[in-house]
């Protein structure tokens, strides 16, 4: 069976329980990280030298990095839907998942750090502001793709791509800073709440 190591309020572990949900998949879960098992613990090493959460095995196989064991996940339960077999569709999902792990990941860590998870080591306001206002410049762009699209991330059907974006997204509401307004990412947001494993994993009351 699938084994998903890594807690529950991770955001990245966030994505592969719902994507988990989303395919109806079983898996056993082992909470590690943040307050729960440490990942610089020799057992956990073994399994990803990075020591972040999170890990997969799956049968003999490890995967690290979330993004890749979305796909992997999903390719490997035939869901063509959520990351296309043709290879533009699949590329112009793998952008917005890569943009959401690289670029807007990187806008919005100070401040989160800084605002929700309250770290002591964060607590420059010149580089909370920079991060605020990166992050919503950003979340401007997300918006410019989704009027444009009409629906989702990447294109009219819910992918892989929404899987990370939404899940940023429910974070950037969550963090208190000043919020543009931003309608289509308003709808998409609401667009995402109709799905019971968004409600599960992502839209659950942790930013």
């Amino acid at each position: 069976m699938l084994k998903i190591f890594g807690n529950s309020y991770s955001i990245n572990v966030r994505k592969l329980l719902w994507l988990c949900a989303e395919l109806d998949l079983p898996y056993e879960q082992e909470q590690w990280g943040a307050g729960f098992r440490s990942t610089k613990a020799p057992e956990f090493l073994a399994l990803n030298p990075n020591a972040l959460v999170p890990v997969i095995t799956d049968g003999p196989h490890v995967l690290w990095e979330s993004n890749t064991i979305c796909r992997y996940l999903a390719s490997k339960n035939g869901r063509s839907d959520l990351l296309p077999a043709d290879p533009m569709g699949r590329a112009c999902v793998e952008q917005w998942m890569d943009w959401g792990a690289t670029e807007l990941n990187n806008a919005w860590r100070y401040a989160f750090m800084a605002l929700v998870r309250k770290s002591p080591t964060h607590n420059d306001a010149q580089a909370l502001a920079a991060s605020a206002d990166e992050w919503n410049r950003l979340m401007q762009l997300l918006d410019a793709q989704l009027e444009k699209t009409g629906a989702f991330a990447a294109g009219p059907s819910f992918t892989l791509a929404d899987v990370v974006l939404g899940l940023a997204t429910n974070r950037w509401w969550m963090t208190p800073i000043a919020h543009p307004r931003l309608p289509a990412v308003q709808d998409y947001y609401q667009r995402l709440s109709q799905r019971p494993a968004f409600l599960l994993h992502g839209r659950n009351g942790t930013p």
